[in-house]
């Protein structure tokens, strides 16, 4: 099942106070990148961030989650509807969170 683009919409809207928050549509789903580094995505309507230690810090009770079939467990974000804590979140996940690596050319 794919996203909907109202549930993106919603949750860029709840990360509106960061900036240089960016999404990319992959296969019907959305990858989350904050300040260039992936934080996350949006799957089947769900937030999923990286179990990274500060988020598994920040969230200790999350549930961990598969996005898609055969991809790695991720962190499922229950509190969406606080924007505060989302906010919190990805702050506390950036430093930990790898740089992306240089594409290369062909």
């Amino acid at each position: 099942m794919a996203s909907s683009k109202e549930y993106l919409e919603f949750i860029l809207g709840q990360l509106s106070e960061l900036e240089e928050i960016t999404y990319r549509a992959m296969m019907g789903e959305f990858i989350i990148y904050y300040r260039s580094k992936i934080v996350g995505g949006i799957y089947d309507d769900r937030l999923l961030v990286k179990p990274v230690k500060s988020a598994i810090s920040y969230m200790p009770t999350a549930p961990y989650e598969l996005p898609y079939e055969g991809a790695k467990e991720m962190l499922l974000v229950d509190e969406v509807d606080n924007k505060e804590f989302l906010t919190g979140l990805f702050h506390a996940m950036y430093d930990e969170l790898p740089a992306l690596k240089p594409k290369k050319k062909k």
